[in-house]
Formats: C-alpha cells, sequence, structure tokens
C-alpha cells in the first residue's frame, strides 16, 4: 500500500527556490541575497513586486501577497495542494519524498495527508506555533485608534494592522498579525481600544519566544537600504516596531524585554548591526546590558537611550529619525 506520507522537510532541503524559478523559466534580478522582479504567480504589471530570499529559500509577492517556501510556490504555480507540489518536486529532481510506512510512528517534520501534525502540545516550548489555517478579513486600516497612536494608513496597511469588527476573541480589537521567519502567520495580537483588560490579548499556546515580530519586512528593508549597512533596530513592543518602520529604519520587536535564545540567533544571523531602543523605563533599562552583552560577540551593538520612561512609538518621526540618525 503507498505510503501516507511526505517528507516536507527533506523536500524543503534538497531543494532551492532558485531552482525550481529556473524550472519555470523565471527570470528575476538580484538584489544581494533576494531575486527580484515580476511575480509570476499572479503575472501582474508591478516589475518589482516579487522577491525571493536565497538564504531563507522562500519568496513573498507583495501584490498578490504570495508568500511562503518552495512548495508554496509550486502549489500556487500548479493550482494543488502543498502535497502534490511535495510529490512533484521529488520527481522533478529525484527526491524520495516518501517517509515511513503507516505502521511506524512519522517524523514530527512529515505531515499526513489531511491531518495535522502530531505530538504538539499548546504548552510545549520545542515545538513551533503552527502557521494559522485562516485570516482575518474586513480590517479596518483607517481607524481613529491607529491614527491616534501616530500610525499612518500606509504603515498599517503594511502590517495588516487595523480594527476588526467580526466575530472571534479579536472582535472590537486593533488586531495586529504576528508572523514567523517565512512569514507565514501565526497568531493574531489584539490591543484594546477602549481600556478593557487585558490590554493586549495573545492566543493560548503562542510561543513569542518564538518569534521575531516584523522579522521578515525587516530583512528585505535592511537588504534594500544601504545607508542601513544591514543594521536593525530592536525594541519592545508592536507599536514601537511600527513608528520606527514608519521612520524608515528596519525595526523588530521583542514583544516585551526580555531576548530568548531563538530570537537572539534570528537576530545574528540576519544582521550585522543591531541598534537596541528598548523602552526608557526601569525594565527597559535593566535588560539593555545583558542583551547588548549577548550580541556583542557576535554582531556590532549600539545603545539607543530613551529617558524618562518614554517608548520609540511616543515618538514623532523625526524624533525617531533624529535618535536614531542612521540616515
Amino acid at each position: 500500500m503507498e505510503s501516507n506520507w511526505v517528507d516536507f522537510k527533506t523536500i524543503k532541503r534538497a531543494v532551492t527556490i532558485e531552482q525550481v524559478l529556473e524550472r519555470y523559466a523565471v527570470r528575476l534580478r538580484r538584489a544581494g541575497r533576494e531575486l527580484r522582479g515580476r511575480c509570476p504567480i499572479h503575472r501582474g504589471d508591478g516589475a518589482d513586486t516579487f522577491h525571493a530570499n536565497t538564504q531563507k529559500n522562500a519568496f513573498h509577492c507583495f501584490s498578490c501577497q504570495a508568500k511562503g517556501n518552495v512548495l508554496d510556490f509550486v502549489a500556487a504555480m500548479e493550482s494543488c495542494g502543498v502535497r502534490e507540489a511535495a510529490l512533484k518536486l521529488s520527481e522533478w529532481f529525484s527526491i524520495s519524498a516518501s517517509a515511513q510506512p503507516l505502521s511506524e510512528k512519522p517524523a514530527t517534520s512529515s505531515v499526513r495527508a489531511n491531518e495535522k501534525p502530531v505530538g504538539e502540545s499548546a504548552g510545549s516550548d520545542d515545538q513551533p506555533n503552527k502557521p494559522l489555517g485562516f485570516q482575518l478579513t474586513g480590517i479596518d486600516h483607517a481607524h481613529p485608534y491607529l491614527a491616534a497612536r501616530g500610525i499612518e494608513k500606509e504603515t498599517a496597511e503594511y502590517f495588516g494592522v487595523g480594527f476588526f469588527s467580526g466575530k472571534g476573541s479579536m472582535s472590537g480589537r486593533i488586531v495586529i498579525p504576528i508572523e514567523n521567519d517565512m512569514g507565514k502567520i501565526v497568531a493574531y495580537a489584539g490591543r484594546s481600544v477602549d481600556g478593557t483588560e487585558p490590554r493586549y490579548k495573545l492566543p493560548a499556546g503562542f510561543k513569542k519566544s518564538q518569534v521575531l515580530f516584523n522579522l521578515c519586512r525587516a530583512i528585505e528593508d535592511s537588504d534594500g537600504a544601504e545607508s542601513s549597512s544591514g543594521a536593525v533596530v530592536l525594541v519592545e513592543g508592536f507599536f514601537d516596531c511600527m513608528k520606527v518602520t514608519q521612520a524608515e529604519y528596519p525595526c523588530v520587536a521583542l514583544m516585551g524585554c526580555s531576548m530568548s535564545e531563538q530570537q537572539e540567533e534570528q537576530l545574528t544571523l540576519n544582521f550585522r548591526q543591531v541598534i537596541i531602543a528598548l523602552d526608557g523605563d526601569e525594565a527597559g533599562r535593566n535588560a539593555v546590558g545583558e542583551i547588548a552583552a549577548r550580541l556583542a560577540h557576535k554582531v556590532w551593538v549600539r545603545i539607543v537611550e530613551l529617558t524618562d520612561g518614554r517608548q520609540p512609538d511616543q515618538l514623532s518621526t523625526e524624533e525617531v529619525r533624529l535618535l536614531l540618525r542612521l540616515k
């Protein structure tokens, strides 16, 4: 009997996004670690909307919003499921895509057709945050709360942030999509707009220690900005990150004032410089020294001090630029 298992991880490791693009005869220009050009999926008019990151082995179209790994790309091009895309890749590149027989327990990197991965519990820190199987719609990017926080509509659209009036646990809140290092949404944070507690709501089981908020965009922004010299600004919160990005600096957020080992690795693998701009309160000041010491062994580190308890999201665009002075 044919196995129902497909080893997605093996295929993703064996096939590069460049190889797949070459098979489809997609012609792109090279820009650092990326290949850029017209999107081969929706074939739109944008001449530079499609980005393929050769280091991350991932792609993202900023027009049609298609994104993911080599499996997702083939699935989009062939209008098929991920499993069928894996089988096509295994045939095209002579890879053994089948995993263990059904009588054996599958490895955690394999996924059975039409079933969720097994052995993952919400409270297990060593299991990755799983991409969501849905995406919230009807989000209002022009809600007055965002304007009051100094977030422009274009910035809100860029981050996918806005007021959600639909059904569910995030109803009546500003929703903030949180993506993993492959650009897949793994959670939504919900910010209260009327003083309702909790001020921030996160789904049960979400492990923020595994994620740097805005990492994928920051990598692209850092690669594309010659003046940034591979630098990224490190802040605490979502709105801090939005305000710094709005001032045209690559930025990621810890979603707190502590840095996990996984977040440390994501920073040092993807950037040459880290500018630390934590909140100017006691917690932020206490965290800066430890974070700087850990990063300084691997990347160039600069500390930007905010005084009197101020936070980056409380600064105007010009104040952020004056504080950072990267451009």
